[in-house]
């Protein structure tokens, strides 16, 4: 804000004091900090007041005031190697006709949710920084952004498990109840659904207006988090009981065949254990950003706030590793693009319970 200096000599004969109290009617306090400068636009370079609040700063010197956090840079970071892992995972996809299972139609989907956080964890800290984030339409487009695909990639998770789940338990039938259209169907469900979670602050559920009604992730309420927090909390309790029934059965199954094929067992076992890596993992980085969100608010320590999301955010770099790199086929498929070779005729190889 700038006034001229013969204003502020205006003000200050009307009351010798009203500079240095504060009344209702004063915008301004004793706090506020005043400097005279120069006006490089006025031609008769006339001295002019200038103040700097926390929350109004003038805009050509917005983003040298503003100081970076290490952990804003530590999230654009991990955005970026976000993006990297999980572009190389849709074009492995996208160029191998082969990988059109079901199973790698949720794996591309779980890769495009985790792409899209990774950019949206990089446009959070451009419109942060470097564009004016006072704007409310830049301020719900990040927020939007970040929701819907976040959302995506937990649930692309759990639809992901609940193939494995299908995949074992009716094991004879299951590539003909699985079918591409059925699975297609079941990621198109979950975008829109993702889609509308992340358009819910745009359509005035935000506190934007009112800042008491915050979450400790602006401008998403407090309801609303809560919300999303159970929400993920449901869905990691029906993850492990899908988790401990797969477990089951393909113990069962060792056992049914452990006479004649030893090395099944010992396959099965390593199965199990993976799926307690996947299952630890996805824990520990969501489970303390969601219990967070439920009890604080936006009046606590905003580092707190940033310990808990940098691990949430750090389980869309695990996914592709979990989820892509360690299939077999993806693997040779991504071993014969880095030769230069386009794998159009890979040859699958059939899919057991060890996979799980």
């Amino acid at each position: 804000m700038i006034l001229s200096l013969a204003a502020v000599a205006a003000m200050s004969s009307g009351g010798g004091s009203s500079l240095n109290s504060s009344s209702p009617l004063d915008p301004f306090d004793s706090s506020t900090p005043w400097n005279l400068v120069e006006d490089p636009a006025n031609s008769s370079s006339e001295p002019v007041v200038q103040t700097v609040t926390p929350d109004l700063r003038p805009a050509t010197t917005a983003v040298a005031l503003q100081e970076v956090s290490p952990w804003d840079i530590a999230l654009c970071v991990t955005g970026t190697l976000i993006s990297c892992e999980n572009a190389l995972v849709i074009a492995v996809l996208f160029y191998t006709p082969t990988l059109r299972a079901p199973m790698f139609i949720l794996i591309g989907s779980l890769a495009v949710a985790d792409l899209l956080a990774g950019l949206g964890l990089i446009l959070n800290f451009v419109f942060t920084y470097l564009i004016d984030s006072s704007v409310e339409f830049v301020t719900l487009l990040s927020v939007g952004l970040l929701i819907s695909a976040f959302s995506a990639s937990v649930f692309n998770i759990l639809a992901i498990t609940v193939d494995r789940y299908l995949s074992l338990y009716n094991a004879l039938t299951y590539h003909t109840e699985r079918t591409v259209t059925f699975t297609y169907i079941m990621v198109v469900f979950i975008w829109v659904s993702c889609l509308t979670l992340g358009l819910l602050p745009a359509l005035g559920w935000n506190c934007l207006r009112d800042e008491s009604t915050c979450s400790i992730c602006r401008p998403v309420t407090k309801n609303n988090a809560v919300a999303l927090a159970v929400t993920f909390l449901l869905v990691f309790a029906l993850m492990m009981q899908l988790y401990l029934q797969i477990c089951k059965i393909a113990f069962r199954h060792a056992q049914q065949i452990a006479v004649q094929h030893q090395f099944v067992a010992i396959s099965t076992t390593k199965g199990v254990s993976t799926l307690s890596a996947i299952l630890c993992a996805f824990g520990v980085c969501w489970l303390p950003f969601a219990m967070y969100s439920i009890v604080a608010d936006s009046s606590y320590p905003v580092i707190y706030t940033y310990a808990t999301v940098l691990p949430a955010t750090c389980c869309s770099v695990i996914n592709p590793i979990i989820y892509a790199f360690r299939n077999p086929d993806i693997q040779k498929s991504l071993w014969m693009a880095c030769c230069g070779c386009v794998p159009s005729n890979l040859s699958l190889r059939p899919r057991t319970s060890s996979d799980v």
